[in-house]
């Protein structure tokens, strides 16, 4: 048994690097990473026997998303290079763009059918699906929309004026659901209207109006869950898990079967018998039923962990970032990503319905692996803006990741230019990025009033200057 005082030394020296300027980038690119390759190699054991059986060669989809991958990868790192300001001037354009290709992908020649959902649009070398796009433009474009409504709502001495935050944000997030549910796609409309609710109550809206929106989008789901015949047989196997166990109920029951197949330790890697044609979709939607099989429980236990360091990482970035854009941004982000993964994961366990929804990093599925990834990428980018990171950036302490990538350094918020160019953030200053070795000093200044009081020329004093930073290298 280990000594009690050997836990409280590592947990201390985990809470020194957790205090680490660089530390919320760190954690996002690391969680990044494992989810990553544990996704791929998940693909390639859950979907050999599969790629096999339909062109011969068991490495047919395993190649296919380590090509989307590689796109990702790409796609994270121009998301690192990116600056807000500008990605804010994009994300209404892009959003735009999206919409229209949602628009495009119902004609018929354009968008491709696959089991009946017109969802793809074949670009020859690769297909792209639209809804896996407007995600992350909806989150882009949501979070600036809400900031710059703000900023406009306190011009006119209505900041919380409930017109700014639901126009046009939420007759957009409507419109966009729409054109997802005549794919049809409900899994992905149940994804954006995760977003829209993280956006609003992010970005302030009242308790009582978000609960109603959040009633009201639940019976919209219910609804529409029972609209279909095979939405509907899912919503009557999830209640009847007895019935028909080799119809409706036979996915459902396979992969809990493949769950306590498993056990503790798990059968082996590659070693899994629902993918020898058991359990349908098991590269995809129900792929962490073959981690549970073949890495056991604590496979599974990897995966919750991951998610959970993910939304403390991404939460924290939300609490110490201080451009409010980013703010919105990060934590919008950070719940859209969780709440897709917990719903994959609730409907694989039986907790929920099969809807459909991917777990994010880990299924098959080219174009959600890429954009999420992105995703990642800028809440990683909004990591490095943190105020004791931007000291610390500018003071050099890149570290050896931001070295070998070669980022810029991250831009400093300021306040004042932000409400000059319509973002009225908080009155809190940003870390200053340049040295100030001066000690504080106190001059007089004359009120309007003709009498003197005592100002302090520094009243504010960053938690980590780069003053401090540089000291600190050089002790090193």
């Amino acid at each position: 048994m280990r000594p009690r005082g050997t836990r409280q030394v590592q947990v201390g020296r985990f809470g020194a690097w957790l205090a680490r300027p660089l530390a919320s980038f760190h954690l996002v690119v690391t969680i990044a990473t494992l989810l990553t390759v544990l996704g791929l190699v998940m693909v390639l054991s859950a979907s050999s026997v599969e790629s096999y059986a339909d062109g011969g060669s068991a490495y047919s989809l395993f190649v296919q998303q380590m090509m989307y991958a590689l796109v990702g990868t790409v796609l994270f790192y121009l998301a690192l290079r990116i600056p807000f300001r500008r990605l804010r001037q994009l994300s209404f354009p892009v959003f735009a763009v999206s919409v229209l290709l949602l628009v495009l992908v119902l004609i018929p020649g354009v968008g491709s059918t696959v089991n009946g959902a017109r969802r793809w649009i074949d670009l020859g070398l690769f297909s792209i699906q639209p809804s896996e796009l407007v995600k992350v433009t909806f989150v882009v474009w949501g979070a600036h929309l809400l900031i710059s409504r703000r900023a406009a709502g306190r011009a006119a001495n209505d900041p919380g004026g409930l017109k700014n935050l639901l126009v046009p944000l939420v007759p957009a997030g409507l419109l966009v659901c729409l054109l997802i549910v005549l794919q049809p796609n409900l899994s992905t409309t149940i994804a954006l209207g995760i977003v829209l609710l993280a956006l609003l109550w992010f970005g302030g809206l009242p308790v009582r109006l978000f609960v109603a929106i959040l009633a009201s989008g639940a019976i919209a789901a219910l609804a529409l869950a029972l609209s279909a015949g095979y939405r509907s047989d899912r919503m009557r196997a999830f209640f009847n898990p007895a019935d028909d166990p080799q119809g409706i109920n036979y996915q459902a029951r396979q992969a809990m079967y493949s769950l306590a197949d498993g056990g503790l330790w798990g059968r082996g890697l590659g070693q899994s018998r629902a993918k020898w044609s058991y359990l349908p979709n098991s590269h995809n939607d129900f792929i962490f039923a073959i981690i549970g099989e073949e890495l056991g429980f604590l496979g599974c236990a990897l995966v919750l962990g991951l998610f959970a360091l993910f939304v403390y990482a991404g939460l924290r970035i939300a609490a110490r970032s201080v451009d409010p854009f980013l703010r919105l941004l990060t934590a919008t982000a950070t719940t859209w990503i969780t709440g897709q993964a917990l719903i994959n994961i609730g409907y694989v366990v039986g907790l929920l319905p099969v809807t459909g929804l991917q777990l994010p990093l880990v299924s098959a599925g080219g174009s959600s692996l890429a954009l999420t990834l992105f995703m990642f990428g800028i809440i990683a980018n909004a990591a490095r803006h943190e105020p004791e990171a931007v000291a610390a950036l500018h003071a050099g302490q890149d570290g050896r990741v931001s070295r070998a990538l070669r980022l810029p350094k991250p831009e400093v918020y300021h306040p004042v230019r932000a409400r000059a160019a319509g973002d009225r953030g908080p009155a809190r200053r940003p870390a200053r990025t340049e040295p100030r070795d001066e000690p504080i000093r106190a001059r007089p200044r004359a009120n309007s009033r003709g009498t003197d009081t005592l100002r302090a020329t520094r009243a504010w004093e960053p938690s980590y200057s780069v003053t401090h930073a540089r000291e600190r290298g050089r002790n090193r």
